[in-house]
């Protein structure tokens, strides 16, 4: 719905958040929990910078003559300026699909996003250059997620299902909110901020499945602090241009619920309630239940290709929309495909970065395991149903019958990945783009006392290596 007119401004209210929120006000279990996400969106970066989209996009940036600059890429030597940098690396960071997802608390509704990574490659890359701390650097992350995240969960729920991606469209505000925060703006310039950011909302799921998915965090990440860095030099924009009749809840979505964000800002922090979820999986969050559940079928031995007649999987609706590809003819569409992932986890058992090639996708005993699968909406949800419960049954050749019901995936918050779990993970991703151990092992110790640095470059400088 909309705003009263009457009531505080939702734009302005926002930007006192962000300028006068201190970082002595996060709570201790909010800094706990913002490492581990730091450190899960360092493995992403590791990993997504070899792929395709960040190697062509790299190539694409150094021809177009945009460095040197005083900002990290991730996985290389090269600096760019903030903008550039922020835009490789929050492209990087979810270029596998591998980072977190901030879900909707609302289980009548989807349209999670991928907040953290976009948000953190941008203040990590204006702390950078400006010479910030550990503790600046956190906080500018926070403060930008939990302004990112309330204004997903207030957008009328038309702005998803009408094809918007969140993870560009709202995401580019909190991305706004925390550079504005790092250049120590005041209320006035985090307004206008926003305002400039409020004209650069883009992004479209129809690109699932493809390159411009990761391009998509990579583009609001940039958009978000040139959006902070003009304002700092003086630009102006709308002020009020979150509520404002043509403004961007009104243009976008057709209105938004206030109740969901005014007098919500850390009350409580998205990261604490509903939390995040950490992907074990490099694909699309919503096929993880599932996963979780035929991962520990096909372990404990109870199923195996042999043994499977037909495998049925429902969702509701609103996932089937979204997981678009049901016969992936690639390993970009395969992350947005409950057939295939259900099929690496019953021929494979395993669900690795490796999984997701076109090499795996063309594999005849995948390709025979995915005609056994249907994958359909359920026709009723029930009362106890998450927003993710997810429905399985195994047809087995004996004329058994598996049935596997499966309310969140592994990661989840209700059965969450310990920072220990996450640095295994970088661990993988790692190693799967060449890192050595050594490396890796110092950049978990890093991130671990992030709080302590005097300097982010500390970190920073343990993420860069000479390129193959």
């Amino acid at each position: 719905m909309d705003s009263d007119r009457n009531e505080p401004k939702l734009t302005a209210y926002i930007a006192d958040f962000v300028a006068n929120t201190r970082y002595e006000d996060l709570p201790a279990d909010l800094i706990s929990k913002g490492k581990n996400h730091i450190l899960d969106c360092v493995a992403c970066g590791l990993a997504g910078a070899v792929s395709e989209a960040s190697v062509i996009s790299l190539g694409y940036l150094r021809q177009s003559g945009c460095g040197p600059g005083e900002a990290s890429v991730l996985g290389t030597r090269t600096r760019f300026a903030p903008r550039f940098a922020a835009f490789m690396n929050g492209l990087s960071i979810h270029g596998d699909d591998f980072d977190d997802t901030a879900p909707q608390p609302s289980k009548d509704r989807n349209g999670g996003m991928h907040s953290t990574g976009s948000v953190f490659a941008a203040a990590l890359a204006v702390a950078e250059r400006d010479r910030r701390s550990g503790r600046d650097l956190m906080g500018a992350m926070h403060i930008g997620v939990e302004v990112a995240c309330k204004l997903n969960h207030a957008v009328a729920a038309r702005h998803y299902e009408s094809g918007y991606h969140a993870t560009s469209s709202i995401n580019v505000f909190g991305i706004a909110a925390a550079v504005a925060r790092l250049l120590r703006l005041d209320e006035v310039g985090v307004n206008r901020a926003l305002g400039v950011a409020a004209s650069q909302s883009s992004g479209l799921r129809e690109n699932f499945g493809t390159m411009v998915n990761p391009f998509h965090s990579g583009h609001a990440a940039e958009c978000g602090t040139v959006a902070a860095e003009l304002v700092a030099r003086g630009l102006t924009a709308a002020t009020d241009i979150l509520e404002a009749p043509r403004g961007f809840f009104n243009a976008a979505a057709g209105g938004y619920e206030a109740g969901a964000i005014m007098g919500r800002l850390g009350v409580p922090w998205a990261f604490l309630d509903p939390g995040m979820w950490i992907k074990p999986y490099p694909c699309g969050a919503l096929t993880h239940p599932a996963m979780t559940a035929l991962l520990d079928l096909s372990k404990s031995g109870q199923v195996g290709p042999e043994t499977i007649r037909a495998v049925r999987i429902q969702t509701n609706g609103r996932i089937a929309n979204t997981l678009i590809h049901n016969r992936p003819k690639n390993a970009l569409q395969a992350k947005f495909s409950m057939p295939f992932c259900a099929a690496i986890c019953l021929v494979r058992r395993q669900a690795t970065l490796a999984e997701f090639s076109d090499d795996v996708v063309r594999d005849p005993a995948i390709q025979d395991m995915i005609g056994r699968i249907t994958y359909t909406p359920y026709e009723r949800v029930e009362a106890d149903y998450t927003n993710v419960t997810t429905l399985i049954a195994v047809d087995l050749v004996d004329g058994r019958t598996i049935e596997v019901r499966a309310d969140y995936g592994k990661g989840n918050p209700r059965n969450p990945m310990t920072f220990k779990d996450i640095a295994e993970k970088l661990r993988g991703c790692g190693s799967y783009a060449g890192w050595s151990s050594r490396r890796m092992d110092e950049i978990i110790a890093a991130v671990a006392r992030l709080d302590e640095m005097n300097d982010v470059r500390e970190l920073t400088q343990l993420l860069a290596r000479d390129e193959p």
